[in-house]
């Protein structure tokens, strides 16, 4: 009578075994692991978990991800290349001619090749005494309007932010730990030889640079950049622990 139940209890072993390691469609996920960083689209469950992991409160369900992530990581060549270009045409020319400028020569350009195409249209309908109507009817009968539950779901996203923004404002003005408004003493102070070398419109620009080319390369080279991350990063810890060690009162309050 032993073996049998040595049989059962293996093989309810087993089978637990297998249910704890549920394989996600398409392979390579890890369990638990949201669609939304690797597919078109999220479920509003996994949405939910996301929003739980960075922190937002329960109520609270954050925009998909996943157009975002196929943009900066090339999914779609000719649509990455065509934000990428676009933005960065009007960043190069908000570097040469002002805000206003560009502005207006952008909303002329467009008004140009709608009126263009609008008057082209009327001439061939009148040629060929044809009815089609308005060439751009199917797009003037598009709801565009934002629902009222889509607001509040973005307004608690920014608002989130915005109440994690001031409170660490107000820890680093403070001064509630030392050694992080020193950080911040010093990032400014590099920030000030960083305003001496490159305006606003520059910096925008560098990090449209990155943000279209440093996710591929990271996706591609993850491993060894992973690598030598962690060893900066345990590096700057240790030389962090030090000066906190050093500093008076830091490690009186960390024991407390």
């Amino acid at each position: 009578m032993a073996e049998p139940s040595a049989a059962t209890q293996s093989h309810s072993i087993s089978s637990s075994s297998f249910g704890a390691e549920p394989s996600a469609p398409g392979g390579g996920g890890s369990p638990g692991a949201c669609p939304a960083l690797g597919t078109k689209s999220c479920s509003s469950s996994c949405a939910a978990s996301l929003s739980g992991t960075l922190g937002f409160p329960s109520g609270v369900i954050i925009p998909s991800l996943s157009p975002m992530h196929d943009l900066i990581f090339w999914r779609d060549v000719k649509k990455t290349g065509f934000v990428f270009g676009t933005t960065l045409i009007m960043l190069l020319s908000l570097a040469a001619f002002s805000v206003i400028s560009v502005v207006s020569y952008l909303i002329l350009a467009l008004l140009s090749v709608t009126i263009s195409f609008r008057i082209y249209k009327s001439v061939i309908q009148a040629v060929q005494k044809s009815e089609e109507g308005h060439p751009f009817k199917a797009y003037l009968d598009v709801d565009i309007t934002l629902s009222s539950e889509a607001f509040h779901n973005y307004m608690n996203a920014a608002m989130v932010h915005i109440n994690r923004a001031l409170k660490l404002i107000i820890r680093l003005f403070l001064v509630e730990d030392l050694v992080d408004s020193l950080k911040l003493a010093v990032f400014m102070w590099l920030m000030t030889y960083v305003g001496a070398v490159f305006n606003g419109i520059t910096l925008l620009i560098l990090a449209e640079l990155l943000i279209f080319s440093v996710p591929i390369v990271y996706e591609k080279y993850k491993t060894q950049i992973d690598h030598y991350v962690g060893i900066a990063r345990d590096q700057t810890k240790s030389i962090v622990e030090k000066i906190q060690a050093k500093l008076p009162g830091i490690a009186k309050k960390k024991a407390e």
